[in-house]
């Protein structure tokens, strides 16, 4: 388990264009009650805050997870951070877990999820990422909002209509997942762009915690909580309270505040294209 930064009730970031956003985050991880070691790695870090999950037995995962972080972490502390960075940070954690061969005859891999504020046509904006079966949530006028799409055999039987979203939660395959960081492939994450907004909320999270909560549950404990750190806190409690049966990591972002330049554009609020 590798944690990088910490909470932040209030911290200010001005983007090139002017703009000026107010951010307030809090992370939590735990074991969980049924695993030994944590696997999970979290960076929370403005502009940049993601969990990875990692896999291939203990140390394996744990060295993939950590990897992953490390390499995004790299961009900490700067205005903006965009898709190649993070396409460049997700290529040189591949090359780190190569080089850490010995740890696992099978190799190491990670799932990572994810947002970095970023820009769009030179407008600001949430570049949400994504690879594997952790997530992404945006909450908004008390509507939640799943902005990420698992990679995991589960899904493509739901997109297909061959299972319901329920029964894919008791599914034997659920924790198969179709797409990750490392197993010495190129990393392919899929992106999104959301426009930052203020008063909105962010929860980026393992499925230690989607796997213990359902969407009503966790929309719950981010409306009734006005605090990052509180939100978070409950969010994990709470799973661990459902039986906790995997590693649990929960990243809770806050936009405080946005002030715009006066001929600043409409904001953007979409699917970003790869180049």
């Amino acid at each position: 388990m590798t944690q990088i930064g910490n909470g932040n009730a209030r911290h200010r970031i001005t983007l090139p264009d002017g703009t000026d956003i107010t951010l307030a985050w809090a992370a939590v991880t735990d074991t969980g009650l049924r695993r030994e070691v944590n696997e999970d790695s979290f960076i929370a870090q403005a502009p940049i805050f993601a969990v990875a999950d990692g896999m291939g037995g203990h140390a394996a995962g744990d060295f993939a997870s950590a990897a992953v972080v490390t390499r995004l972490a790299e961009h900490g502390g700067k205005a903006l951070v965009g898709t190649p960075e993070i396409d460049q940070a997700l290529r040189l954690a591949v090359q780190d877990m190569g080089r850490g061969a010995g740890v696992t005859d099978e190799g190491s891999g990670t799932t990572v999820t994810g947002a970095a504020l970023g820009a769009i046509s030179d407008e600001p904006a949430w570049i949400v990422f994504n690879i594997g079966d952790s997530r992404v949530y945006r909450l908004v006028g008390g509507v939640l909002e799943q902005l990420t799409v698992d990679h995991s055999i589960v899904q493509e039987l739901v997109d297909a209509g061959q299972i319901t979203r329920e029964e894919a939660d008791t599914h034997p395959h659920s924790n198969v997942i179709t797409r990750a960081v490392g197993f010495h492939e190129a990393p392919i994450p899929d992106y999104r762009a959301i426009a930052v907004e203020p008063g909105m909320r962010l929860l980026i999270c393992s499925d230690g915690l989607t796997k213990e909560l359902t969407t009503y549950g966790i929309r719950h404990f981010l409306v009734a909580n006005a605090k990052a750190e509180k939100a978070a806190r409950q969010l994990l409690e709470a799973a661990l309270g459902n039986g906790g049966r995997d590693n649990v990591t929960a990243i809770v972002v806050d936009v405080l505040k946005v002030a715009r330049p006066a001929n600043a554009k409409q904001p953007v609020d979409g699917e970003l294209e790869r180049g």
